[in-house]
């Protein structure tokens, strides 16, 4: 089992500038150091396009990431690949393999946020179809130098060299996947590792799909271990269980909150349900060290999966907390987590 941390780069809520979205990735870079230091596996930053978010060019962040850490593996989490262009994307991650040393991954999804569609000049309507046409066209870059290809929303490619070329030939490629049958039947016809964010309700519901991933996967002709699949969350770890609820309540409240339609912002989070949600068959990872190692261990029995990544900053949480979070996941929770299901506790290179 591997072990992670993700961000979006969070602004608390009400803050906005330069200044601000300065420091956000400052901490940013020190997160990431700390995880590598404590030996968890994977790093990943997402993108937005919007003032409350100090990442936009996640690239760029990892980047800066690869110059100061030494093991973690990088990710997105996720390149809104909808709204990019595969060529530039492919680009951008294989020289992030090439400084990182063999580090990069990449995560493509379509998106919980549509903000950058219009930005770049693409069609809403057109959602499906443009993550359909630029995952293929991005899985065919990775597998040659020289492509030839035609599609809808972009111009076409005539035997183009796209380089440079990934360290040790091929980026590892996830989709990224909220839980629709749809994403896990792409998936596994693809033979694609599959990320599951897991924000939202009771993780069982959840079982079906990763089934209907890993047959579909299976049934195409894929080999059981190209089929790996990752779990994604909302996560706040220290000590005492009732502190980690008061420190992270008012900021996935107000994240929460901030996320809705400009119409329903009044709504708040009643504190019995978020109680629920960070309740042991809960999503929210929420609590003291043992708690997370029940809970991954839970849903480990459910989903069978290879990799847990929490996001540990929603809403803006301040870094001192973010760095307590990231500590106890890897001195604490890491390590107990590997002795129960019988694996090596050593870092990951």
């Amino acid at each position: 089992m591997e072990i992670g941390i993700y961000t979006f780069g969070d602004l608390p809520v009400g803050v906005h500038g330069a200044l601000a979205s300065q420091q956000r990735l400052e901490e940013i870079l020190a997160a990431a150091r700390l995880a590598d230091e404590v030996g968890l596996s994977v790093f990943g930053v997402g993108e937005h396009h919007r003032s409350d978010y100090a990442v936009s060019a996640h690239s760029v962040v990892l980047g800066a990431i690869a110059a100061v850490t030494k093991r973690i593996r990088l990710t997105s989490a996720v390149t809104i690949l909808s709204s990019a262009d595969p060529v530039r994307v492919f680009e951008d991650f294989a020289t992030l393999d090439l400084l990182s040393g063999g580090r990069a991954e990449l995560m493509a999804g379509r998106g919980a946020f549509v903000e950058s569609f219009p930005l770049f000049g693409y069609d809403l309507q057109d959602y499906n179809s443009l993550y359909e046409e630029k995952l293929d066209l991005l899985l065919q870059l990775n597998q040659s130098e020289r492509i030839s290809w035609r599609g809808k929303h972009r111009p076409p490619l005539q035997y183009a060299e796209v380089s440079p070329r990934p360290l040790n030939g091929l980026l590892p490629i996830w989709i990224g996947a909220g839980g629709t049958p749809q994403s896990a039947v792409r998936a596994g016809q693809l033979g694609l590792p599959l990320n599951l964010a897991n924000i939202g309700g009771e993780p069982a519901q959840f079982r079906p799909f990763i089934d209907l991933y890993r047959k579909t996967g299976l049934d195409a002709g894929h080999k059981h271990e190209a089929l790996k699949v990752a779990v994604s969350a909302h996560c706040h770890v220290q000590r005492d269980s009732q502190q980690a609820s008061d420190q992270f309540y008012p900021h996935y409240q107000s994240y929460l909150r901030h996320n809705l339609p400009q119409r329903d912002r009044g709504w708040t989070v009643p504190r019995a349900d978020f109680e629920q949600l960070a309740s042991p068959r809960g999503c929210l990872f929420v609590g003291s060290p043992q708690q997370i190692i029940d809970k991954i261990l839970y849903e480990h029995e459910l989903f069978g999966h290879q990799r847990f990544l929490a996001q540990i900053d929603i809403g803006g949480l301040p870094y001192r907390l973010v760095a307590q979070s990231i500590e106890l996941l890897g001195t604490e929770v890491l390590p107990a987590v590997k002795r129960a299901l019988g694996q090596s506790s050593s870092f990951t290179a």
